[in-house]
């Protein structure tokens, strides 16, 4: 018993260390962030106010914009139109509708394209005879063609305002040597539920805080896959090697082998693209799996060669726990699983005992630390002390899908690419919510779920009955979240968009002249 004991105790402790370094870890970034954001956001917004002021269009740079969609039939449409909406001179702006659909959306795609070519735009359809490499394959195909200098980007479920465009560009022909220009994500749907607010809380962090902090301080940083452009020149830089579909995020991959090789990745807070938040437990899970193994699968691939390079220890380091931060989830699992073997030591007088308030008290200090960085993050980018308010329902969202992470953080420790599962996503907004026309993937983990959550809450009852008050707040979180994650994920039936597939509106609000 006493060996039993000693190991869960080695166990709680490294999970528990592991936590407070990712914690502590947030909180440096946020004093980065905080030093240099005022001189960054102004550099920028002097570059930007110049070059439009200029406005010397004709020698504004040739861009091709691809947007990767695969059975897309609720958003395409309004990405289409957000597209040729920007505003930027028509002769120096292809538009390349990557479409891997394979169920009767091709035929809305065709229709739209066809629609907006006869206006005078130019845009295509390019379609390859497969799926293969999935989204990683389609950019590279779709590049092969590409005539631009300049690649943006954009996700299905993006809308892209008028000036989005012009503003990055205006960054990126200011850097020569800038391999990318990241884009900050907005909120089509941030208050459609409470599932989507504490996404929204969480998304702000990473893109106000994290990337600041990593893009304005000399760290690397990551594209995050849209609502970004890139310099073409270095996708097929030889030492770069180009997209691939060798992980499961194609985005992180490319940005960090292209630092790798001497290019530099520009972000900017100010210039925002809205995008729909996953609105049902199962969307989230499938969004969160592919990012959580795709990340643990591109650390794999780098880290020795991170390692290996002419970068500072500082770098070495902020680059490990960026690649590895969804490890998280499998430390904050084994911190709910271990709980009350900790607890019965503790009253049972063992040797353990003296840590155990100590263990329990960074648990609970390094959990608030990130909350406390995501609501500064709202409160940047101009929206007030508002996501305060979100944060208890953001620490309940992050403990309830740490066992879905978990499982896909393992699978990333050994998978090599992997099926790219696509988030469906519904055409949702703060005027019009409605339902998907494709059902998530299902899985039988809300049972586990709703399992552990039962096993927190009783943990949580023995805690407060041994006076643990303060400590027991952890193990109510937890039993909160898994309970609530497992029954948002109970099968349900599904509730396709009113719409059928290839039949909707297909005559958009005509766009602005470029």
């Amino acid at each position: 018993m006493d060996i039993l004991i000693t190991a869960s105790f080695i166990v709680f402790t490294i999970a528990t260390l592991a936590s407070m370094t990712y914690g502590l870890h947030m909180a440096v970034l946020l004093v980065l962030f905080a030093r240099r954001q005022k001189r960054e956001r102004a550099r920028q917004r002097d570059v930007i106010e110049a070059f439009l002021a200029a406005d010397d269009r004709a020698n504004w740079p040739l861009v091709t914009t691809q947007l990767p969609v695969y059975n897309e039939a609720d958003v395409v449409s309004r990405l289409v139109e957000a597209v040729t909406a920007m505003d930027y001179p028509r002769d120096k702006h292809e538009i390349q509708v990557l479409d891997d659909s394979t169920d009767a959306s091709r035929e809305l795609v065709d229709r739209v394209v066809k629609r907006y070519a006869a206006q005078g735009f130019d845009i295509k359809v390019v379609r390859r005879p497969d799926r293969r490499g999935y989204k990683a394959g389609a950019l590279a195909h779709g590049l092969q063609s590409a005539k631009g200098d300049l690649i943006p980007v954009f996700d299905a479920d993006f809308v892209p305002s008028p000036d989005f465009l012009k503003r990055t560009v205006a960054l990126m022909v200011n850097r020569p040597n800038a391999a990318c220009v990241q884009g900050r994500w907005g909120h089509l749907n941030r208050d459609e539920s409470w599932l989507t607010r504490a996404q929204a809380l969480g998304i702000d962090g990473h893109f106000a805080i994290e990337q600041g902090a990593r893009a304005w301080n000399g760290l690397m940083m990551n594209f995050n896959g849209t609502a970004g452009i890139w310099r073409k020149a270095a996708i097929l830089d030889p030492n770069v090697g180009g997209w691939s579909a060798d992980t499961l995020t194609e985005d992180l991959d490319l940005s960090y082998r292209a630092q790798l090789a001497g290019w530099e990745i520009e972000y900017t807070v100010d210039v925002v693209c809205p995008a729909e938040l996953p609105g049902t437990a199962q969307a989230l899970k499938s969004q969160q799996r592919r990012w959580a193994t795709g990340s643990i699968q591109v650390a794999r691939k780098l880290l020795p060669r991170i390692w290996r390079a002419r970068l500072s220890l500082g770098e070495k380091v902020e680059a490990t726990l960026h690649l590895t931060h969804y490890s998280i989830a499998l430390f904050m699992l084994v911190l709910a699983v271990f709980a009350r073997p900790m607890l019965l030591a503790w009253l049972s007088g063992r040797a353990v005992s003296p840590w155990f308030a100590w263990i329990w008290s960074v648990v609970c200090v390094m959990a608030f630390v990130p909350s406390a960085v995501y609501a500064y993050a709202r409160h940047i980018i101009g929206e007030g002390w508002g996501g305060v308010r979100v944060i208890p329902w953001m620490l309940v969202l992050g403990v309830g899908i740490c066992l879905s992470n978990t499982l896909a953080v393992i699978r990333g420790m050994y998978l090599r690419g992997g099926e790219f599962v696509r988030t469906p996503k519904s055409g949702s907004t703060a005027q019009r919510r409605t339902n998907s026309s494709y059902a998530a993937m299902n899985e039988k983990l809300w049972i586990a779920e709703l399992g552990l959550g039962a096993y927190s809450l009783w943990t949580f009852q023995e805690y407060m009955a041994s006076d643990s008050y303060f400590f027991s707040i952890f193990l109510l979180l937890y039993g909160i979240g898994f309970t609530w994650m497992g029954w948002l994920s109970r099968p349900q039936a599904h509730k396709p968009a009113a719409v059928a597939v290839g039949t909707q509106d297909l005559d958009p609000a005509q766009p602005q002249a470029a």
